[in-house]
C-alpha cells in the first residue's frame, strides 16, 4: 500500500469539502445565505437548510426547536442517506414525489396544494421532501439489516396482552369476503340524481338475499357495477368501518355511501372468525415492532455519528 493510497479517504472528504465551499463562494450575493454551517463527511449543511427546517418544525409542532436540535436532525439525515447508499439503497425522485403526494392526500390535499400551503408559510417543499427521502431509505435499511431482531412470536404478543390488555387476549377478529356494488353516477350530476340512485340502492338492500342468489341479478341492473370480491381482515380496518361490518349480518349489504363514482355498498359474502389476527393483537404487534425499530435505529445512528467526520463550516 502506498503512502498516497493510505491517505486517499481523508483526501476525498477534503476534496468534497473544498468543492462545496467553492460552490458557496461562486454564488456571489447568495453566499451569505448559503454559508455552510457544518460538513458531514464532506457534505455541507447550509444556513438556509437550518432556517428552512426550523420553519418546518415550527409549522408542524407550533413551537420553536432549539438550533442544535434542528442541526442534529439534518446531520442524522445526511448520515442515513449516505449509509443507505453504501448498502445500495436509494429513493428515486419519483418515490419521494409519490410519498409526498400520499402525505398530502392524508391531509385532504393534493401534492400541489401542500406545496403551495408550505410556500405561503415560507417553507420550500424541498425541506419536507429531503426528510421523506431520508426516512424512506432508512426504513428499508434498518428493516433489511435487522429483520431478525424485529420479529415477534405469538407467545411474546400474548404475554404482552396479558400484562397490558388482558381482555384482548381471547378476543376474536374476522376475515371478510366483500363484494363492492356501485350505482354509477356521472361526474357533475345534480344532487337529485344521487338521491334517486340512493333510493335504488336502498331498495336493493331490502331485497338482497345473499351473494350467491342475488349477485347474478344485480349484474343485470342498468348502471350498476359489481366489482371483484375483496378480502379484508378486521385487524386492517379502522374502528368505524370494523364496527359497521360487525353490525351487518352475513349475506346482507352495508348502508349506501356516496363516492366520487356514485353510490356504493358492500355485500358481506363471508365472515370467518379468527383468533390469530385480531385488532388487539395487530396493535400490540405494531407497537412493539415500532419500539424495537426505534431502538435499533438509535443504536445504528450512534455508531454512524461516532465514525463520522463532522466539522464546522467556515
Amino acid at each position: 500500500m502506498t503512502l498516497a493510497s493510505r491517505f486517499k479517504p481523508a483526501f476525498s472528504v477534503t476534496l468534497v469539502r473544498i468543492l462545496a465551499m467553492l460552490v458557496v463562494v461562486v454564488g456571489g450575493g447568495a453566499a451569505l445565505a448559503q454559508s455552510v454551517v457544518v460538513f458531514v463527511n464532506g457534505d455541507p449543511i447550509t444556513a438556509i437548510d437550518v432556517e428552512q427546517r426550523s420553519k418546518f418544525i415550527m409549522l408542524t409542532t407550533q413551537k420553536p426547536a432549539p438550533r442544535q436540535e434542528v442541526l442534529d436532525q439534518l446531520i442524522d439525515e445526511k448520515l442515513k442517506i449516505r449509509e443507505a447508499r453504501r448498502w445500495g439503497i436509494e429513493a428515486t425522485d419519483q418515490e419521494v414525489e409519490q410519498n409526498f403526494s400520499a402525505m398530502a392526500r392524508r391531509m385532504g390535499q393534493s401534492g400541489e396544494q401542500l406545496t403551495q400551503n408550505l410556500g405561503q408559510k415560507g417553507v420550500n417543499s424541498s425541506t419536507l421532501k429531503a426528510r421523506i427521502r431520508a426516512d424512506t431509505v432508512w426504513q428499508s435499511l434498518v428493516r433489511g439489516r435487522y429483520s431478525s431482531r424485529l420479529q415477534l412470536s405469538d407467545k411474546e404478543i400474548l404475554n404482552h396482552l396479558e400484562t397490558t390488555k388482558p381482555a384482548e387476549r381471547d378476543a376474536v377478529g374476522y376475515e371478510y369476503a366483500l363484494r363492492p356494488i356501485l350505482f354509477l353516477v356521472a361526474p357533475g350530476a345534480p344532487a337529485a340524481t344521487y338521491d334517486a340512485r340512493r333510493r335504488e340502492a336502498e331498495a336493493l338492500r331490502k331485497s338482497f338475499r345473499g351473494c350467491t342468489e342475488s349477485i347474478p341479478a344485480v349484474r343485470t341492473m342498468q348502471g350498476v357495477a359489481v366489482r371483484a370480491q375483496v378480502t379484508r381482515s378486521s385487524a386492517d380496518l379502522p374502528d368505524g368501518l370494523r364496527k359497521v361490518l360487525d353490525s351487518v349480518p352475513l349475506g346482507e349489504l352495508t348502508a349506501p355511501e356516496v363516492t366520487r363514482h356514485g353510490i356504493e355498498m358492500f355485500a358481506v359474502c363471508s365472515k370467518n372468525e379468527t383468533k390469530t389476527d385480531t385488532p388487539g393483537r395487530r396493535q400490540v404487534r405494531d407497537d412493539l415492532t415500532t419500539k424495537m425499530f426505534e431502538t435499533e435505529s438509535k443504536k445504528y445512528l450512534r455508531q454512524l455519528r461516532k465514525n463520522a467526520l463532522i466539522e464546522p463550516g467556515k
